[in-house]
């Protein structure tokens, strides 16, 4: 069918409309995006292939619009029901419903788990990846359904209750006892007022209440996702300390626990998402772990978690960029298309190339959270913490310069980038700021002198690929032996580790001319703090081509 019939008027009563970009709707997120699918077949992930291709056609399609429809129309929190009595509820719009219907029908939450075959964390990671560019407010239940599993396997009893629900395809937002749903959604609890970060400083208390139940009366200052089944939360026991605990929205009689929902946050982004403060009033919960062990068990979880925020930091990143390259390629100013002049291609190419680097290096670390050699493990515990802080870091400045790229059409709320802005700080944010993250790199590296071997190890693997990798490298070997220790010089030795592993990536994939570029232009030091300054030399065209969604509209 013609969709000319269809078409909005442009000849109005005092212009034309032209010189406007086409909707970049309607494309497939994954099969248009050259480094992903390279980075998937790098780590491992290729077999899914196919799933990543219907799940890209989603994200480019359907996702989109949905995407909006749930940022505008936020949850609203219900605590008492008609008659008055207390429900502790939130209701959501029919677009977050289906947005989570379709992550949980793909595997996002535990496609890690369930299929049974190397490169299934990249795969998921990839899907994940995918899903954060057009709705990142879903992602926070999802993450935290999927990185739950480490943490309850500490607790068999509780996992074999409660893992098969938890893995289950099917998305079941009612609110009512497990046994009479098809699927669940785990939250977390963390912090409280007086300590945030510091959860050592937590007063929320358990008391044992027999039968393996312990009673937490307390509260908790961020309380994600309360629309949840069960939450990981950590609370104090009289002689033995924290402990990790496993509280549920019911009781074991079935009766709804006392989780009371103060209020719901007011965020700056993810608006589709609820986030709480809430208190507990004697409410029903079992230990996961070891008692006084509650920090090294969830930290399980929290690992996974960071991991999920650099993922859904890189893919907020690559929105931005397909939209100020495709808004580029279709407007004309001055004479010519914006992407064929000399300073706007310096501008697009620089952020594709930021771009592109954040995403290698998280799922570079998708496969190395999979793998269960030493080296991999050790590789692991200390580019988490890097990666989450810098992956993290750097996503507000890029998506800001992807709305310049647009002009006032990119400060309009029309447009999915104010959403991607207001989205952009959170990951730094949640799960450890970046000082945290710092320090946890720290701990890491003083802890085990292998994970500084592994680490070696791994920027090994290009050594002699680029004149200034390899001056990289042996500056960041200075900078670990002389200042490593030094707390105030953490941000330092995190961000040369970060582009250390980044380049050491690019270097060695399927492009590596990629990877030279990179080189060029973030360890020669002729740059300036803006996108497109590169003193380098740089294929500016062959860097926005491989970034570029190539969209035909009907």
């Amino acid at each position: 069918m013609s969709a000319t019939p269809y078409r909005p008027r442009t000849a109005l009563a005092t212009h034309a409309v032209d010189n406007q970009p086409p909707p970049l709707v309607d494309y497939n997120a994954y099969s248009s995006d050259v480094a992903l699918i390279d980075a998937v077949r790098r780590e491992g992930g290729d077999w899914g292939r196919s799933r990543l291709e219907a799940y890209g056609a989603i994200a480019g399609g359907e996702l989109v619009e949905i995407g909006f429809d749930a940022n505008e129309n936020p949850p609203a929190l219900r605590t008492f029901d008609r008659y008055g009595q207390r429900i502790d509820e939130v209701d959501f719009h029919p677009a977050y419903h289906r947005s989570m219907q379709l992550a949980k029908a793909h595997g996002l939450h535990g496609l890690t788990w369930t299929a049974g075959r190397d490169g299934a964390q990249v795969v998921r990671s990839a899907l994940f990846y995918l899903h954060n560019q057009m709705e990142a407010g879903t992602m926070c239940p999802i993450t935290m359904t999927h990185a739950c599993v480490p943490a309850l396997r500490h607790a068999p009893a509780l996992a074999e209750r409660w893992l098969p629900g938890i893995l289950a395809d099917a998305y079941d937002p009612a609110c009512r006892p497990i046994a009479d749903k098809t699927g669940l959604t785990i939250g977390m609890g963390m912090t409280e007022k007086q300590g945030g970060s510091d959860v050592r400083a937590n007063t929320t208390r358990a008391v044992p209440a027999g039968d393996g139940i312990h009673l937490l009366t307390g509260h908790k200052w961020f309380f994600s996702a309360p629309m949840c089944d069960a939450f990981l939360v950590l609370a104090r026991e009289a002689d033995d300390g924290l402990s990790c605990f496993l509280l549920p929205r019911w009781r074991a009689d079935d009766s709804r626990n006392a989780i009371d929902i103060q209020r719901l946050k007011d965020k700056l982004g993810d608006r589709s998402n609820a986030s709480s403060e809430v208190e507990f009033r004697e409410a029903e919960a079992w230990r996961v772990g070891e008692p006084g062990r509650g920090v090294p068990t969830i930290i399980d979880m929290v690992s996974q978690t960071r991991l999920d925020c650099m993922l859904g930091s890189a893919g907020l990143m690559r929105q931005a960029v397909v939209q100020a390259i495709h808004h580029c390629r279709h407007r004309e100013a001055f004479g010519a298309r914006l992407s064929e002049q000399p300073l706007m291609q310096h501008v697009l190419a620089d952020m594709a190339l930021e771009s592109e680097a954040a995403m290698a290096l998280s799922m570079r670390l998708a496969r190395a959270f999979e793998s269960d050699d030493d080296s991999s493990r050790l590789l692991a515990r200390i580019a988490t913490p890097v990666g989450k802080y810098f992956v993290c870091k750097t996503a507000p400045p890029l998506v800001n310069e992807a709305q310049e790229c647009l002009g006032g059409a990119g400060y309009v709320e029309e447009s999915i980038l104010p959403r991607l802005f207001r989205q952009s700080p959170l990951n730094s944010i949640w799960e450890g700021s970046g000082n945290v993250q710092c320090l946890d790199m720290l701990r890491a590296m003083s802890r085990s002198s292998d994970t500084l071997d592994a680490l070696e190890a791994e920027l090994a693997g290009a050594a002699g690929a680029h004149p200034a990798y390899d001056a990289h490298c042996a500056h960041l070997r200075t900078l670990l032996r002389d200042r490593a220790e030094e707390p105030m010089q953490a941000r330092r030795v995190a961000e040369a580790v970060a582009r250390a592993l980044q380049a050491r990536i690019l270097l060695t994939g399927a492009a590596p001319w990629v990877g030279e570029a990179f080189c060029a232009a973030r360890l020669g030091g002729d740059h300036g703090i803006a996108y497109g300054t590169i003193g380098a030399p740089l294929d500016v065209a062959a860097l926005i081509e491989r970034a570029a969604v190539h969209h035909s509209p009907a």
